[in-house]
């Protein structure tokens, strides 16, 4: 027996949606999670594409549409001519497509999809609003899952997708199937074979939801327009595992009741900082976690839930779509939806994505009066603020309530900062009835501050209503890993100083304390930016900056101890690197409001905002941020690859801060990299000081790849053991492509050297690489010359591109040798205080850490 994707990853599908799997083998039913969904004896039917009633240059099955609008409209049903007026409409919009775009053909088919549109076939010609689909009654749709799809496109391309899902003749989902049993065949290859019909045939997808990829042992999907390293996964379980989890997936995520509720209330369209519009479909924990929201509002309690996601993970859009599902819901009676988070740019943040999505009845706060205004007036809207516009409520003898009813649901974003305190009471006291929903990629389990306390429930397991930990984000490729790099040990403050330095951010402490610890802040403020040090760090930077992260086409931040070191970093930074090459992002406020030295960086919000979009572009010369407290956390530029840390944090300032850098952005960014020139990450234990064991382990060192490069190199060399590497021209070509005579054996070559070109691009130009330098030109020379050539070879998954250092050592020849670390020693210790004191004197000394 053959096993292809059409016997074995096709079939399967087909019989799973239509029927009882072909084999013995049973799939089991979707876990509790879709518990929410309806429709539980909706189901596909399978139709051969030869047997549709339709011709090939037909996006829909237009027969299924004629049945289908005088099924679901009184008015067609009336007068079934009437479906010619509705067909022309959408026919005009598929003919869009090459004109105006496929993503803006796809919104307006989606508006109609989604809402219907009105039109004159009432009484005396009055408007009705005609539906496409039943989503009310989902029994009544018709539900058709048929093979080998052949459209022809204008000019006469063809396409023929394996599999095409349609809702009353609407083709909704495409999938395309690869076989299970080579190697170099993954999901991957039926992705890019999608985006070629994109491509070449945009008007089938005129009415599109999503796309699915897999070759049965994963499973990814996509929207129209998405970028490959974006599509992800519908995860049920820990993992992919073969047929068997990718059937649960199938029937989960195909399920009649899902495909319609993510095109009813998971699908966006946006505008991106370029002004370029996009298409979002939700991920499946953004999926999870808005609906378990909405189905406890729905139930009426308990009031409250803990929605525990890791950063970079989706929660503002998370967010977003349970706004929307929320307003959406008829039984709720037209809630108002409160958006509150802790600080004015995550204001900004949240109320840009917002508006970027398009949601409708979408208002922000501008003030503590708007917002006791609105609520006192129980304006039933979505409402973007501050915590800190509830900070005076109940001043001046008024009272606390602003209002008492129980149809608000307020969704506090960030929710282990500021809830515990005052703020926190005020706004409870302010919306006593209302649901109360926390969302936080770093909740606090101390007795001081509980975050399971203030959002958890008793009712839900240990404490959260949705968990989606670092694990799963990294699995499922919506974050990347964490590295830290120590730099400079000579230079890193003293453990016990940088502790005391960790203490002053605590709380609990009596004046005294804060008084004592203060000044101890104070005095490693001064060695921090003694200017030897402050010198020797800003040499490194650039230098590290300009080997390790620019040549990648990626940019980095630098984290200070205070605005005075923002400025004293950055005068020193540019005598290494252009003046353009960086900037200063601070809030310059308090005494320095009124220094002219903070003049340049005192920004508006939209002067701000332009900064940083230039940082986000790859083409602007603008590739450092320095910072201090700005940008820590909210701040979002996946080209940000490499944070430069000298500023004492910990717990879950550290995390939120270095989780800045986890975003995905291409192929070649493999992980999010902490420079740490302070010592924060001596003992990775005390730095990331939480109750779970698991996020401890979210940084890991950078030397940990350093161990796993000889085995890389070893099992590489493995597939030519007895082949004298010394060959060279074509007979050295000849007798390595001998050793892989097999397109299995190559995909396991392409597979191994994968593994080893992502630990060089992440360690070059580091010297450990000196003694591997020959035999990994020799590896990527012949990875090379075995590369499929035609862009639509398979294997797309195992033969990437090379990165830029890998390309430039096998282009150029570049030598990777020692690099000297031309840097002075600075050690800090009682010979160094003895020097500052000889430099500025005992009293100017002593005068300053009593300025501090």
């Amino acid at each position: 027996m053959i096993f292809n994707e059409e016997n074995s990853v096709e079939q399967f599908i087909r019989d799973l949606l239509c029927g009882e799997p072909s084999t013995s083998t049973t799939i089991a039913e979707p876990p509790p999670r879709q518990s929410y969904q309806t429709a539980a004896d909706s189901k596909w039917s399978f139709f051969p594409a030869s047997e549709l009633p339709r011709q090939t240059n037909d996006v829909y099955v237009v027969p299924y549409v004629r049945k289908a609008l005088v099924r679901l409209n009184p008015s067609i049903a009336a007068q079934p001519e009437r479906a010619d007026e509705v067909l022309y409409k959408l026919r005009a919009i598929v003919r869009a497509v090459r004109s105006e775009g496929l993503i803006r053909a796809n919104e307006l088919f989606t508006e109609w999809l989604r809402n219907g549109q009105s039109m004159p076939f009432g009484l005396n010609h009055e408007h009705v609003t005609i539906r496409l689909i039943d989503y009310d009654h989902p029994a009544n749709n018709h539900y058709v899952l048929t093979t080998q799809y052949t459209f022809r496109a204008e000019g006469g391309v063809w396409v023929r997708p394996d599999l095409v899902l349609l809702v009353n003749g609407f083709p909704l989902v495409v999938i395309e199937t690869k076989t299970p049993v080579r190697l170099g065949i993954s999901w991957l290859d039926g992705a890019r074979d999608i985006q070629s019909y994109e491509r070449d045939a945009p008007e089938l997808f005129a009415c599109h939801v999503l796309s699915i990829a897999t070759e049965g042992k994963s499973l990814r999907y996509g929207s129209i327009g998405l970028p490959l390293d974006k599509w992800g996964p519908w995860h049920l379980s820990a993992a992919d595992g073969g047929l068997l989890q990718i059937g649960e997936q199938i029937r989960s995520l195909l399920h009649p009741a899902t495909l319609l509720d993510i095109l009813a209330h998971f699908t966006l369209f946006a505008t991106d900082g370029q002004n370029r519009r996009l298409k979002i479909v939700c991920r499946y924990q953004q999926y999870e976690g808005a609906n378990l929201i909405v189905e406890r509002v729905k139930d009426g309690g308990p009031r409250k839930g803990l929605i525990w996601h890791f950063q970079g993970s989706g929660k503002s859009l998370l967010m977003v779509f349970a706004a929307q599902k929320l307003r959406l819901q008829p039984e709720l009676r037209n809630p108002a939806v409160l958006i509150v988070v802790d600080r004015v740019d995550l204001d900004a943040q949240i109320s840009s994505t917002f508006h970027a999505s398009d949601v409708p009845n979408l208002v922000k706060a501008e003030s503590r009066a708007d917002l006791e205004l609105m609520l006192r007036q129980d304006l039933r809207k979505i409402i973007i603020t501050t915590i800190f516009k509830f900070g005076e409520v109940g001043g001046n003898g008024q009272s606390p309530l602003l209002n008492d009813s129980d149809n608000i649901i307020v969704l506090v974003d960030e929710a282990h900062r500021t809830q515990e305190g005052d703020l926190g009471m005020k706004m409870r006291a302010a919306l006593p009835n209302a649901f109360l929903f926390g969302l936080t990629g770093t909740p606090i389990n101390k007795r001081e501050r509980n975050t399971f306390f203030a959002f958890g429930s008793d009712e839900d397991d240990n404490g959260y209503l949705s968990r989606y930990g670092f694990e799963e984000s990294i699995r499922d490729g919506a974050t990347l890993p964490l590295h830290f790099e120590p730099r400079l040990h000579e230079l890193h403050i003293d453990r016990t100083t940088l502790d005391e330095a960790f203490a002053e951010m605590t709380s609990g402490l009596s004046n005294e304390e804060k008084e004592k610890l203060s000044r101890a802040v104070s005095r490693m403020g001064v060695l921090i930016k003694f200017e030897k040090r402050v010198a020797a760090v800003c040499a490194d930077i650039a230098t590290h900056f300009q080997q390790h992260v620019a040549p990648n086409g990626f940019k980095g931040m630098v984290v200070t101890f205070d605005q005075e070191s923002c400025l004293l970093y950055k005068a020193e930074l540019d005598k290494h690197l252009p003046p353009e090459a960086s900037d200063v992002v601070i809030s310059a406020s308090g005494k320095e409001k009124g220094d002219k030295r903070y003049a340049q960086y005192d920004r508006s919000r939209d002067q701000e905002e332009k900064l940083l979009d230039r940082f986000r572009d790859p083409n602007d010369s603008l590739q450092l941020l320095i910072v201090t407290a700005k940008l820590l956390t909210g701040f979002d530029a996946p080209i940000l690859q490499v944070m430069y840390l000298d500023k004492p944090l910990k717990d879950h300032t550290l995390l939120q801060a270095i989780c800045r850098t986890n975003r995905t952005y291409g192929s070649q960014k493999a992980h999010g990299l902490i420079v740490d020139y302070l010592g924060v990450f001596d003992d990775v234990a005390e730095a990331l000081a939480f109750d779970e064991q698991s996020m401890q382990r979210v940084a890991s060192e950078l030397a940990e790849l350093k161990d796993q490069l000889p085995a890389a190199v070893e099992a590489c060399l493995r597939h030519f053991a007895g082949l004298d590497r010394t060959l060279g021209g074509y007979r050295g070509v000849v007798a390595a492509e001998a050793h892989l005579a097999t397109p299995e054996a190559q995909d396991a070559f392409a597979a191994d050297y994968g593994r080893l070109s992502k630990l060089w691009e992440a360690l070059s130009p580091d010297s450990v690489l000196g003694q591997y330098r020959n035999d990994y030109r020799w590896l990527s020379q012949i990875y090379a010359y075995l590369q499929p050539r035609n862009e639509g070879a398979s294997g797309a998954a195992l033969w990437q591109e090379f990165g830029a250092k890998t390309l430039e050592l096998v282009n150029q020849h570049v030598d990777v040798e020692t690099l000297a670390e031309d840097v002075g020693r600075i050690i800090v210790d009682a010979s160094l205080v003895e020097l500052m004191v000889n430099q500025h004197g005992i009293d100017n000394i002593a005068a300053e850490l009593e300025e501090r």
